[in-house]
C-alpha cells in the first residue's frame, strides 16, 4: 500500500510541479438515536443505569483527516448517497484552498457513493481507493472511538440535539491535532 500511494503522490506532483501536494483521508461514520452503552464505573454495590431507546434515525459524521499534521475537517449530514458526497467533497475543497497552486489525494474506502460515476469530484483533487475489506489502512477509521466518546451511554430525544453535541464534539476534535496525529499518522504514510 505504501509504494501504491508514494506513486500516487509522485504522478500528481509531476503532473503538477508548482502545486503543494497533500495527502488527506476520509470517512464516514453512522452516529444516531439508538445509544452506544459501554461499561462505567459505579460505587460497589449500587448498579449502573443506562437508559436506552431503540429509535433508528440517523446522522452522519464525514470526517476528512491530514495524518501528517493532525489537521481535521468534519461534516455532520443526514445520509450517505452519491449526491452528498459530491457536496461534502465541494465543501472540503473550498475549506482547504484545493485548486491549481494545491492539489490534494484523498484516501478513500470503496464505498459505492465513492466509486460512482455520478460522483463530482472538483478540480485538484485526487480521489485514491484502498483495496476492499480493509478498514485497518484507513487512517480516519481511528477517529470514530474518539467522535462516540461524547455521546456513549446518553439518550437523545431528538435528531437536532444529538446534531448540536456531535458538532460541538467535532470542533472540539479539530483543536486537538495532537492526538489525532498520533492516532492516524501510521509509519507506512507518506510524510511531506
Amino acid at each position: 500500500m505504501e509504494k501504491k500511494l508514494s506513486a500516487a503522490v509522485a504522478a500528481v506532483q509531476a503532473a503538477q510541479p508548482t502545486a503543494t501536494v497533500e495527502v488527506w483521508c476520509q470517512d464516514e461514520g453512522r452516529i444516531g438515536l439508538k445509544p452506544m452503552v459501554r461499561r462505567v464505573w459505579v460505587k460497589r454495590g449500587s448498579r449502573p443505569r443506562a437508559v436506552n431507546h431503540h429509535r433508528y434515525e440517523w446522522l452522519y459524521a464525514y470526517s476528512f483527516v491530514h495524518p501528517v499534521s493532525g489537521r481535521n475537517w468534519w461534516l455532520i449530514l443526514p445520509t450517505v448517497r452519491t449526491d452528498v458526497m459530491s457536496l461534502a467533497l465541494r465543501e472540503f475543497a473550498q475549506a482547504h484552498g484545493v485548486g491549481a497552486e494545491k492539489q490534494v489525494v484523498l484516501v478513500l474506502d470503496g464505498a459505492g457513493w465513492h466509486t460512482s460515476g455520478k460522483l463530482d469530484v472538483p478540480e485538484g483533487l485526487h480521489l485514491f481507493l484502498l483495496p476492499a475489506h480493509t478498514p485497518e489502512l484507513q487512517p480516519a477509521e481511528r477517529l470514530w472511538p474518539l467522535l462516540h466518546e461524547s455521546v456513549v451511554n446518553r439518550p437523545f430525544d431528538d435528531l437536532a440535539t444529538l446534531q448540536t453535541v456531535l458538532v460541538a464534539r467535532c470542533a472540539h476534535l479539530t483543536t486537538q491535532q495532537t492526538t489525532v496525529k498520533g492516532l492516524t499518522n501510521y509509519h507506512w504514510w507518506p510524510q511531506q
